[in-house]
């Protein structure tokens, strides 16, 4: 299986490979997979691969290789990448700690009527696919959430978010992995460093990878290196 695309120059030295179908877990996987083979074949000729929900952005050095030579070659490398014969890396486990000390959206899911122990249930049993990384350093997109767990992003973002957290935005899940600001609902933290600039790799994450989270204790969190907030005194 694999899906039509597109090869654009947007720059002197820069292609985009748009997929023209919707995003959809398994075009992640097949993007990872087309990143994963682009870097293999030409890391002589490339600065950056770039993959996000629909594209690739091709970065490469043009006084090495023509773009009228180099377009072909993309085309004949993405033509031997098969969805039904990617290679799937395991499963990425996050610990996660559900409670509203580090949890302070979990009210509105309560108020719906959910219980902590049907939030877990519903966070934890999905498998997720990384759908893109941006925003900041080591942020994955991961889709799909739960539909009893899907509410839009907050009306006014927060200043500060704290390292860890773990959030919701209509059918995508995140951990921020540094403090930040931000605007998704947060119903736990991840005790794991999820970005470090000074290891490789550095972060776990890349496009078409999955994730699941399994649910912790309090001490296992705190024991993990989990930080619960004190609470401001008014």
């Amino acid at each position: 299986m694999s899906f039509p695309y597109t090869i654009e120059p947007i720059a002197e030295c820069s292609l985009l490979i748009k997929f023209n179908v919707k995003p959809s877990n398994e075009l992640s996987l097949y993007i990872g997979s087309c990143a994963r083979v682009l870097s293999d074949t030409f890391p002589d000729w490339l600065m950056n691969i770039t993959p996000s929900y629909c594209t690739i952005l091709v970065d490469y050095l043009p006084h090495r290789i023509a773009m009228s030579a180099f377009i072909p070659l993309l085309e004949k490398s993405l033509e031997q990448v098969d969805l039904q014969n990617a290679s799937s890396d395991p499963i990425i486990l996050l610990p996660a700690f559900y409670d509203p000390s580090v949890g302070p959206d979990l009210d509105m899911y309560f108020e719906d009527g959910l219980t902590l122990d049907d939030i877990i249930t519903f966070h934890t049993q999905q498998v997720y696919t990384v759908s893109a990384i941006g925003f900041s350093a080591g942020f994955a997109f991961l889709t799909d959430v739960h539909p009893a767990l899907q509410k839009p992003r907050l009306g006014s973002p927060r200043l500060k978010v704290p390292q860890g957290s773990i959030a919701i935005a209509n059918n995508q899940t995140a951990v921020y992995p540094d403090q930040s600001p931000g605007g998704w609902n947060i119903i736990g933290n991840c005790p794991y460093e999820l970005y470090n600039p000074n290891k490789e790799p550095m972060t776990p994450f890349s496009i078409g990878a999955t994730v699941q989270f399994t649910s912790i204790s309090r001490d296992k969190f705190l024991a993990l290196g989990g930080k619960i907030p004190r609470k401001e005194r008014l």
